[in-house]
């Protein structure tokens, strides 16, 4: 008797030690695709941050944002990229850290706004890809003849800030 509680004992750490290690493995690959879509989440996050700031019509703040931007871009771990977001983020690396770096460099708004236009560009070129939790609004000013990217529906114009705030109109939502 004594020995089949031991047998049953034993038999049971082992199954509880299987399940143990496969509830952390499942963990590790949860973990793996969250810090996946927090990669990236923080370069959008800091791309609507310098977004607003240029609505604000405001250079410092946006020099500012602009540096934090680049912090989260070169702060992306490739390797955590799902497939399809490292094909895109290596097309688009190189420019979006030079426009970050451009935008963070200057406080003349005119030169910050026209190196928005390339920035929007290439962050909309990643986020297509990624499949964002919240819509993201592809919107575009005809004065400009340019495009930004906003979760917000509403339009707020970063190119011409408070004196056309409302210039534009949304022209593709990514889901």
């Amino acid at each position: 008797m004594k020995k089949s509680i031991i047998a049953l004992a034993t038999a049971l750490t082992v199954i509880f030690g299987a399940n143990t290690i496969q509830a952390k493995n499942n963990n590790s690959e949860l973990t793996i695709f969250e810090t996946a879509d927090s990669q990236l989440q923080s370069v959008y996050d800091a791309y609507f941050s310098v977004k607003d700031a240029l609505i604000k019509s405001d250079s410092k703040l946006t020099s500012a944002k602009a540096a934090a931007l680049l912090t989260a871009i070169t702060a992306v771990k490739m390797d955590k990229l799902k497939s399809n977001e490292h094909t895109a983020w290596m097309k688009v690396v190189k420019k979006l850290t030079a426009d970050a770096k451009s935008i963070s460099t200057t406080t003349d708004l005119k030169k910050q706004r026209e190196t928005f236009k390339s920035l929007s560009k290439n962050t909309y070129d990643l986020i297509k890809v990624a499949n964002p939790d919240q819509p993201v609004y592809k919107q575009y000013c005809p004065m400009a003849d340019a495009d930004w990217l906003s979760k917000e529906k509403a339009v707020k114009n970063p190119y011409y800030g408070s004196s056309m705030l409302t210039c534009g109109n949304v022209v593709e939502t990514i889901k």
